[in-house]
């Protein structure tokens, strides 16, 4: 798909934020609170902040919430109602200031709910969703994109992705379909695009590793003592999991109160001791190193033989988040 380049400048952005909240749809954005920024829903463009590596938690409760209701059932002496959550309608959402990372993420997470056969509720929550990305002008120890074919400027999984230059007004990359709609719609806040080139103004994030070469490793390293070594310091805590803006485990709950009751789908994670455990007491996975295990191979060698892509995007979420300084990043480049 042909990209199309404009300039936009600082005021111009403030009055598409105006024009998209105008239209209806709601807008999801970094928000500092406290010593963290979120990913939060806002109403005013003076909420967003700019100076941010990364958001504390990934944006992608807003197609895969935390806990959402596959159906809800009433029962009588007659028949038994069932309603589909399917059905509903949501809302147009746009994701002002993902991240390159957070953009590509949606990648990996879009084509597993969409393997073994399309999830009704993803794809009508997905078809709704605009991704304004914001390209990262600085990088911390913790990025790793361009070890996972990423970088910095990355334009995958975004409709339109944001460079500042140096001038203070930004290059506009509107990549998808999606994408060229909302500039067609608001043709006159964009300009023609500045001969400025984008590379130099991107942050400088290392490359630690070769994914291709990773991927090869792995394929011998099911049985290695590695997996019980990197793993002792895990508390099975399931926060990297959850910050995770690729990690897709859910585990399916039934409540019922009386003659209703519903059926829903809660996050879950490969690291919990539950996670594998079967009716008969037996789990083929009852240590923390063989779960620690399933989480690597998965991300950087079962995704990939799949998917094509990895299940990580080097957003570094993960190591920021545990309570026991794990660090993805030195696991990977250790084996």
């Amino acid at each position: 798909m042909q990209t199309e380049n404009y300039l936009i400048r600082k005021a111009s952005l403030e009055k598409l934020f105006s024009n998209l909240i105008g239209n209806g749809k709601t807008i999801y954005a970094p928000k500092t609170k406290g010593e963290r920024t979120l990913f939060e829903k806002i109403q005013t463009f003076g909420e967003i902040t700019e100076d941010y590596i990364v958001t504390t938690n990934s944006v992608k409760s807003v197609v895969f919430p935390r806990v959402e209701k596959v159906f809800s059932y009433h029962k009588t002496k007659e028949s038994t109602e069932i309603t589909d959550a399917s059905t509903q309608i949501f809302p147009e959402v746009v994701l002002w200031g993902t991240r390159p990372c957070d953009a590509a993420a949606f990648i990996p997470l879009t084509d597993t709910f969409n393997g073994d056969y399309p999830d009704a509720l993803y794809n009508k929550r997905w078809e709704k969703v605009y991704l304004l990305s914001f390209s990262c002008s600085k990088c911390d120890d913790y990025c790793f994109c361009t070890s996972v074919n990423g970088s910095p400027g990355n334009i995958a999984g975004s409709d339109i992705l944001f460079t500042k230059l140096s001038t203070g007004d930004y290059l506009a990359e509107a990549i998808t379909e999606k994408g060229k709609k909302l500039v067609a719609e608001n043709q006159s806040l964009f300009e023609a695009a500045s001969l400025e080139a984008k590379e130099p103004n991107l942050a400088k994030v290392t490359t630690y590793f070769n994914q291709d070469e990773i991927q090869a490793k792995l394929q011998n390293l099911f049985e290695n003592p590695v997996w019980d070594e990197k793993s002792r310091a895990c508390l099975g805590c399931g926060s990297c999991a959850f910050v995770c803006p690729v990690c897709s485990c859910f585990d399916i709950q039934d409540e019922k109160h009386g003659s209703k009751g519903s059926r829903l789908r809660c996050w879950d994670s490969c690291g919990f001791g539950l996670f594998t455990l079967h009716t008969s007491g037996h789990n083929p996975r009852e240590t923390q190193g063989a779960r620690w295990r399933q989480r690597i191979l998965h991300k950087f060698l079962y995704m990939p033989n799949k998917s094509k892509v990895a299940g990580c995007v080097g957003c570094g979420r993960c190591s920021r988040s545990c309570p026991a300084d794990i660090n993805i990043l030195e696991t990977v480049c250790s084996i």
